[in-house]
């Protein structure tokens, strides 16, 4: 099982990529990624996705099923 430590390193590295995320909407004036022509491939929302799947998977491996 994951420490301490390495959940609050998911949780904050979660929290970074949320708000670039925001970020990004803000500046496009959107409210929602899929307003974005952009969303295929988009870097920005893949690392988002990451890392709520990091953050909840706590850094255990294995298959994750939504």
């Amino acid at each position: 099982m994951a420490s301490s430590n390495n959940q609050d390193e998911f949780s904050k590295k979660l929290q970074e990529q949320k708000t670039v995320l925001e970020q990004c909407q803000n500046e496009k004036n959107f409210k929602s990624c899929n307003e974005c022509n952009e969303i295929i491939g988009c870097e920005i929302r893949r690392n988002y996705v990451k890392s709520v799947y990091d953050s909840m998977s706590k850094g255990e491996t294995g298959g994750f099923e939504f």
